[in-house]
């Protein structure tokens, strides 16, 4: 056998790993759902791809995962740059998941389908004006720093009012709903976001798609989805450890 063989060999290995892992979350979010009363088709797979090759990106997508979250700028936009010029790879829905400094946005703006980390009115303003007329406004989520962690971004919930206020106003963006990455520590994080959620769509409706709700992760994802959670961020179940 040649090195060349042996190199085949080796991805095919890891095509099938990945590909079984995929198929396993798939299943635990479709567990998951049932527990709770819901349809598999209402609940999201966002497939945190974040340092991981774009040929990895490109073997699910053949598998039929259609959303990507990536934390890191430039390493998402190569891995976009690359897959977009693969014809089987069109369906991607690429999400920013990462924190946003002004000197980002425009790139995010421009290559981007939604951002789930706005926290910030200054950020939403700027990625208003730098998304491209030619496409659709961009899909955002505000990030909650719901147990108040100083590690943590995200706006305090009392914030919320006035955000929502300024980017329900902005016509190249499409606000969505909410984010949170709660605390390790067992808390309700998940229930109380819940009730703000529910509870912003009462006092503001006149927001047309406010249906989105990202939370849950590889270890929490079964009590999110039970918590209401709309879109799971799933990296390490699926990809494997990072380097």
């Amino acid at each position: 056998m040649t090195a060349f063989d042996t190199q085949n060999e080796k991805d095919n290995i890891e095509n099938i790993n990945l590909i079984e892992s995929w198929q396993q979350v798939n299943k635990q979010v479709a567990q998951a759902c049932a527990q709770a009363t819901k349809q598999h088709h209402e609940v999201t797979l966002l497939a945190v791809s974040k340092t991981k090759p774009a040929e990895m990106v490109a073997t699910l997508v053949q598998q039929g995962q259609c959303d990507f979250g990536e934390n890191y700028l430039q390493e998402a936009l190569e891995k976009i740059q690359v897959l977009r010029e693969q014809p089987a790879c069109k369906p991607i829905i690429w999400h920013y998941i990462g924190s946003i400094q002004r000197n980002k946005t425009r790139d995010i703006a421009e290559h981007f389908d939604w951002v789930q980390t706005l926290e910030r009115e200054i950020i939403a303003k700027r990625l208003n004006e730098q998304r491209p007329a030619e496409l659709p406004p961009l899909n955002v989520l505000i990030q909650v720093n719901i147990d108040n962690e100083d590690s943590k971004s995200g706006c305090m919930p009392a914030e919320l009012p006035a955000l929502i206020s300024a980017i329900k106003h902005y016509e190249r963006l499409q606000l969505r709903g909410l984010m949170i990455i709660p605390a390790k520590a067992n808390t309700d994080a998940f229930a109380r976001t819940k009730q703000l959620f529910e509870d912003i769509k009462i006092e503001h409706p006149e927001l047309p798609q406010w249906d989105t709700l990202s939370m849950g992760m590889s270890g929490d994802m079964g009590e999110a989805i039970a918590n209401g959670s709309t879109m799971v961020r799933v990296g390490t179940a699926i990809f494997g450890a990072r380097a």
